[in-house]
């Protein structure tokens, strides 16, 4: 005969089945941060929707011209082609389903669908973006840090002036002054655009050229490529640089008070191993977050810059847009966005879930 468990062992047996069904903390952590990114996500669908519908504009006007939008029937046809005659509800949710299915809508300018525009203006954007971060993060973090291992000397108040002179300068006009110097007036640059008109585009594959152009073996293309990178990086570069130079000099200097770097430097070890395995592990935090939002004004398009050097990337897309009124391309580009910086900030999330225990079983 089969004797029942005693309340102990049952106790003991919800208790074990509880413990198993408890999730680890990184990954309840990273569920709960995945899921407030949906909730974002669909926030943003909704914003871009309102503003873009709240316009106290004619679209059918911006996209036909006066003549045409004069001419009922002309605009009745607009509108039905492009769903404008429905209820504002009706066409969000018409919009929704369209987004689910990855159909962002048909630009009213270039007659396009929207995802293929942005297919071709984001890679532009990219590559130009990363040229940018990659050469700010070696600039940025070098000169934040000397600054602040050398508080208050004069090599930290020159960094000083150097990061303030990048933020204050506004970026279009150091555009419009970079190019007038270094392509007019001494004709070290190249002119506007991704490549020169003489050189050939590389075949498609990411749409960066200077990917492509290496990938196809291209190299005159690549070196053309590259040229047209050095202007328009040049003028974001100063600015991201000196972002990352105030945020790094304070995080650092933060963390040179603290016990742990004291006792590193009491026990004698070397200044390059106190440095990198205890000040800049120490201030990494704060400075990752700055790179990460550095990097999504950059992904999500710097409208002036590009537009000076008619770059062809999201920014000078969204201007277009602006400027024309055309609703389903500013929404798609607002939707860009706001998945760039949603992104980042996930990754920046779980990076920090790594990176520091203490933020995950917050």
């Amino acid at each position: 005969m089969t004797s029942l468990p005693s309340s102990s062992e049952v106790e003991q047996a919800v208790g074990v089945s509880r413990a198993g069904r408890r999730s680890h903390p990184l990954l309840r952590y990273l569920g709960i941060r995945f899921g407030i990114s949906v909730l974002l996500l669909w926030g943003v669908t909704v914003i871009t929707f309102v503003l873009a519908n709240l316009v106290p504009a004619n679209p059918a006007a911006a996209a036909l011209g006066e003549k045409a939008a004069s001419d009922p029937k002309v605009v009745q046809a607009f509108n039905e082609a492009h769903g404008f005659d429905k209820p504002v509800v009706v066409q969000y949710f018409i919009y929704l389903g369209n987004l689910l299915r990855g159909n962002l809508g048909t630009s009213t300018q270039t007659h396009n669908p929207v995802t293929e525009d942005l297919g071709v203006a984001f890679p532009a954007t990219i590559e130009l973006a990363l040229f940018v971060i990659v050469f700010s993060i070696i600039i940025g973090l070098g000169l934040g840090l000397i600054a602040a291992l050398r508080h208050n000397r004069f090599s930290d108040q020159i960094i000083r002036v150097f990061s303030l002179i990048g933020i204050s300068i506004p970026t279009f006009w150091l555009a419009v002054a970079f190019f007038f110097v270094f392509f007019y007036l001494l004709g070290w640059a190249p002119g506007t655009g991704r490549l020169s008109p003489a050189a050939t585009a590389p075949p498609h594959v990411t749409g960066m050229y200077t990917v492509d152009s290496l990938l196809a073996g291209q190299w005159d293309t690549f070196g053309d490529a590259l040229s047209h990178l050095i202007l328009p990086g040049a003028v974001l570069t100063l600015y991201t640089v000196g972002l990352l130079v105030r945020f790094t000099r304070s995080g650092v200097l933060d963390v040179l008070s603290q016990d742990y770097v004291k006792a590193a430097r009491a026990k004698g070890l070397p200044a390059h191993t106190v440095v990198f395995r205890y000040i800049l592990r120490g201030s990494l935090l704060p400075i990752l977050t700055i790179v990460g939002l550095a990097f999504g004004s950059l992904l999500s398009g710097t409208v002036l810059t590009e537009q000076v050097f008619n770059w062809g990337g999201i920014g000078q897309y969204a201007y277009k847009a602006a400027t024309t009124l055309d609703l389903p391309a500013i929404m798609g580009v607002g939707l860009i966005v706001g998945v760039v910086y949603i992104a980042i900030n996930f990754v920046i999330d779980v990076v920090y879930g790594f990176i520091d225990p203490r933020v995950r079983v917050r």
